[in-house]
């Protein structure tokens, strides 16, 4: 596969120059590569020691989900420098990509979740900048039977802020860190919301606002479109694919 051949699908796929994401964040291709890629790694961050794990498996190129540069310009000092010259001495491309990535109807995280608990998504639900985000679903559970279900899918443990009735029919799921579509869903009358993590402040909206909230993980919640986007890729060129685990358990 060349490299500029996977990073125009996935740039098209994703949507990743008109997406809105974080004021400095950066999608898409992040650190060039080696002009041919034999062999594909997915993960959710680009750490150090997940780069290193991606040069040892011989792998050019590495799909994130949170990548390098957020903050704009900034030194490439300490651990930004190490990783960069671990990436560039390794022969290994990084590709990020975030919120086009939680987002997309097939390929991301939200969607993907929502599927993964045998729901089917309805309508969209969270936005950013005018752009949907997550998804809702009808569904007719109880709240320990979700939280079940929930924890199956994440293969962890799921905490729960019961501030609704318990019997949930319709339920938002944004992955990651979307603590703050509390008051969102309660106006979009959802009895639930599934998602990764959220501040203190959140169990007391979630309490006063009358929604159940499932905080699954914010790394647990989104393995998901990494995958995706690595299976797209070997369906598409036929090159091989690994995901390197290394959970924050956060």
């Amino acid at each position: 596969m060349k490299l500029d051949q996977a990073v125009q699908f996935l740039d098209s796929l994703l949507g990743i120059p008109e997406f809105p994401d974080y004021r400095r964040a950066m999608n898409g291709l992040q650190v060039e590569g080696p002009k041919e890629v034999f062999r594909v790694a997915a993960a959710v961050d680009a750490g150090e020691a997940t780069i290193r794990d991606a040069r040892e498996r011989e792998c050019q190129l590495l799909l994130v989900h949170h990548g390098l540069f957020w903050g704009g310009m900034e030194p490439l000092t300490g651990p930004a420098f190490r990783k960069v010259a671990e990436l560039v001495t390794g022969g290994v491309a990084l590709y990020a990509a975030h919120l086009p990535l939680d987002a997309h109807p097939t390929v991301g995280n939200c969607a993907l979740l929502t599927r993964a608990l045998s729901l089917e998504p309805e309508g969209r639900f969270g936005e950013y900048e005018g752009e949907g985000i997550g998804w809702w679903a009808s569904t007719d559970a109880d709240r320990d039977a979700l939280k079940d279900s929930l924890e199956e899918v994440v293969a962890g443990p799921v905490h729960v802020l019961p501030g609704g009735s318990g019997r949930i029919r319709r339920v938002g799921i944004v992955t990651g860190g979307g603590g703050s579509f509390i008051p969102a869903a309660a106006e979009a009358d959802l009895d639930a919301l599934i998602t990764g993590e959220g501040p203190h402040h959140t169990y007391l909206q979630a309490m006063e606002l009358g929604v159940d909230v499932f905080y699954a993980g914010h790394y647990a919640t989104e393995v998901f479109g990494v995958k995706a986007l690595a299976r797209e890729l070997e369906d598409r060129y036929g090159v091989p694919w690994e995901f390197l685990d290394h959970p924050s358990g956060l």
